[in-house]
């Protein structure tokens, strides 16, 4: 299976290996490639990606990386934090992405697995994903962001106490705490998750991303600021070609055709 793939205006990034979803150093820097390659597309583009979709290899999601690689290490300070940054790469790009990004979270999304799902702006799982830290029982910290989001999506108490106790999260409570947004049975996970992907990509790309920049900006905003950016956001809008579509759609009493 390729690292990447195009499907219409989704594009398609696999973020682990084999059946037990393991990240690799080489696998990360293909997919941090393709990333940071969307800040320069023109969103408006009949040809630019519109949503990313993140996948596995198998049946599990992600499970992190090669711990006996990390065992085996001689300078394990030095293996565990380079690869780390190399991740962090990876996680850069996907925040500030600026199209929605969508993953299919079958089976365990484990320590990076968890924090590359956390990252994303939508995640479908099946009725037996699960969802674990996983660092604490090797004796590690987390990366990849996880004690940045987690506490924004479920709250600084309930953070402390999934990191601490290196909690398993079942579907129904990922649901519950809104770390999942849709769990359908097993079997259909890649199928929901390419059906979402292709539904955003078909909306209007450069509204979605600045809906995206808007939500990312809302912590470190007072409310008069947010006010000032969502007036400039919402009159780029409706000087661009979406907007004119959208308008028009209105006006016309049908549905927008924003990208076919």
């Amino acid at each position: 299976m390729s690292t990447l793939s195009r499907d219409g205006r989704v594009l398609r990034c696999r973020i682990s290996n084999g059946r037990h979803g393991t990240l690799d150093a080489g696998l990360m820097a293909e997919v941090t490639d393709a990333l940071l390659k969307l800040a320069g597309q023109d969103p408006s583009s009949p040809d630019a990606v519109g949503a990313v979709l993140l996948h596995g290899d198998g049946e599990n999601f992600c499970t992190g990386g090669n711990v006996r690689d990390f065992a085996a290490a001689d300078d394990r300070r030095g293996y565990v934090q380079g690869l780390a940054e190399t991740f962090h790469a990876l996680l850069r790009p996907l925040a500030a992405s600026p199209v929605p990004t969508v993953a299919a979270v079958p089976g365990w999304a484990a320590g990076a697995g968890m924090s590359i799902a956390l990252a994303c702006d939508l995640g479908v799982g099946g009725r037996s994903t699960r969802m674990r830290p996983a660092y604490p029982g090797i004796g590690f910290s987390p990366d990849g962001g996880m004690t940045w989001t987690l506490p924004r999506l479920v709250g600084a108490a309930r953070a402390r106490r999934i990191l601490l106790t290196d909690e398993v999260l079942d579907a129904d409570t990922l649901i519950d705490l809104g770390l999942l947004t849709e769990v359908v049975d097993d079997a259909d996970v890649a199928g929901r998750a390419e059906t979402l992907a292709r539904g955003l990509a078909r909306g209007p790309t450069a509204a979605l991303g600045r809906i995206r920049g808007l939500l990312a900006r809302t912590w470190d905003s007072t409310l008069d600021d947010q006010l000032d950016a969502e007036a400039k956001s919402i009159g780029a809008c409706a000087a661009g070609p979406e907007g004119t579509e959208g308008l028009a759609a209105f006006s016309e009493k049908r549905s927008p055709r924003f990208y076919a």
